[in-house]
């Protein structure tokens, strides 16, 4: 997936370094509506493959149906609101009926072309179908072994949710955090000019950047894209002096856990990588205190889908920029299901 990573990442690198080139070498760019496109553009890329642009028209109505989302969370609970036929409650049907139908549309026509003899095709859609119609095979052709239509559809649009702003927000706050500790910046930049030089980034050099490495474990310790997770107990369980019943609910503030002095030590507050040097296991007293990803069997399964793409976009913009908050950046994290910049991210880009 790394060449689709660094063809989504490049289209980013050529408009800044257009705009730059037209500025004498430097101006004041809102990266955050690139990171977010650069994000959905991987996402469409290594889900859907040739089929991305359609991917990216899903990637839209996905955006518009978190913030929807969000608004729901966030009004007063009434007893069977959502079924009452209130504006937003028919657009956000419509929006789910549309993204349903083109995800299902583009499965079809895979489908059309396997029994044409025809690769399923090597992207993450390819690769599910693939899987799918081997475990099917091996039952006898029997389709209810395998995963539904509409299972591999609902997979699609978790991928969707889950994947794109998680890793533009970690991108957008590594920037953020590089440009108040610039210090920090030039380390990174000295550690990626070392491996890389002005070589394109491979995968194998990707994997030795220690000190991008730690400084992304440590934004996503302060500013975790999902700032709490909600577990449901499957079984009556014992916490500590706490009988918990099956069936609950439980919401897990990392955003909180992730700053606890008792936790991190004195310094839980401030940016410093350091922490890291030693990997997550040295970094905090109790390692499941430490969970950007989740923790456990229900771990995200895309941490290293995430953090790939993450080292990679942090080296190609640390090649090529210097960069520091604009004097018109306002400091407002809030959150749309992720936690992103409410009033963007205004950066001075300089060449190098």
């Amino acid at each position: 997936m790394l060449p689709a990573f660094h063809s989504s990442c490049m289209e980013t690198m050529n408009k800044w370094e257009k705009m730059v080139s037209t500025g004498a070498g430097s101006c004041e760019v809102d990266v955050w509506p690139d990171l977010e496109d650069l994000s959905g553009d991987v996402i469409s890329r290594t889900l859907f493959g040739t089929s991305y642009e359609e991917g990216k028209h899903i990637l839209h109505l996905v955006k518009e149906l978190a913030v929807l989302t969000i608004q729901v969370i966030q009004s007063v609970y009434i007893p069977g609101r959502r079924f009452f036929p209130t504006k937003r409650t028919r657009r956000m049907k419509e929006i789910d009926k549309i993204i349903c139908a083109s995800i299902r549309d583009i499965i079809n026509r895979r489908l059309k072309a396997v029994k044409t003899g025809k690769p399923c095709g090597h992207d993450l859609l390819g690769v599910l179908l693939e899987s799918n119609l081997k475990e099917i095979g091996e039952h006898g052709n029997n389709q209810n072994s395998g995963l539904s239509i509409q299972e591999i559809i609902n997979d699609c649009k978790i991928f969707y949710f889950a994947g794109q702003d998680t890793t533009s927000t970690l991108l957008v706050w590594t920037m953020f955090f590089l440009s108040r500790y610039p210090k920090w910046q030039e380390r990174a930049r000295e550690e990626v000019v070392q491996v890389f030089g002005n070589n394109q980034p491979d995968y194998d050099g990707i994997h030795c950047l220690k000190v991008v490495t730690m400084i992304l474990w440590e934004v996503l310790r302060l500013y975790p894209p999902i700032v709490e997770l909600t577990k449901t107990t499957l079984e009556e369980t014992k916490m500590g002096q706490y009988n918990i019943p099956a069936g609950v609910q439980l919401m897990v503030p990392q955003a909180i856990l992730h700053q606890d002095h008792e936790l991190w030590g004195e310094d839980a507050k401030e940016f410093n990588p350091e922490r890291f040097a030693e990997g997550v296991s040295k970094a905090v007293k109790s390692q499941v205190s430490f969970f950007p990803f989740s923790w456990g069997p229900r771990m995200c399964p895309g941490q290293n889908f995430a953090m790939l793409e993450g080292k990679l976009a942090i080296a190609l913009i640390l090649q090529r920029f210097s960069f520091q908050l604009s004097p018109s950046y306002i400091h407002a994290p809030h959150t749309i299901i992720t936690l992103q910049p409410q009033h963007g991210a205004h950066m001075i880009l300089q060449s190098l």
